[in-house]
C-alpha cells in the first residue's frame, strides 16, 4: 500500500470508500445522484489520538487496514491524486467488519 500524504490530526481517521459493485436488473441504469452513499471503508490513516480530560492519550479503536461501517453522511470527502477519501472522527466509524 502506498503511503498516503495525508495525515489526520487528533482523533480524526483518514478512510478510502469501497464501492459497491452495480448490478442492472431488467436494463434499468441508476444515475450517480440516486445512489446512496458506501458505509463500508477500508481505514488508511489514524490521526494523532484524542485525549480524555485528564490529558490522557485514548487509543483508537480500529487499525490501519481494517474494513469499517462508517455513518452515512458523517466526515469531509478529501480528493487526491485522482482517489477519493474521506476524513471522519473516530465516533464516526460505527462497527470494524470481519
Amino acid at each position: 500500500m502506498a503511503k498516503v500524504k495525508i495525515q489526520p490530526l487528533g482523533d480524526r481517521v483518514l478512510v478510502e470508500e469501497i464501492e459497491e459493485t452495480e448490478q442492472i436488473k431488467g436494463g434499468i441504469v441508476i444515475p450517480d445522484s440516486a445512489k446512496e452513499k458506501p458505509q463500508e471503508a477500508k481505514v488508511v490513516a489514524l490521526g494523532t489520538g484524542g485525549t480524555d480530560d485528564n490529558g490522557k492519550k485514548i487509543p483508537f479503536d480500529v487499525a490501519v487496514g481494517d474494513l469499517v461501517l462508517t455513518s452515512k453522511y458523517g466526515g469531509t470527502d478529501v480528493k487526491l491524486d485522482g482517489k477519493e477519501y474521506k476524513i471522519l472522527s473516530s465516533s464516526d466509524i460505527l462497527a470494524i467488519v470481519g
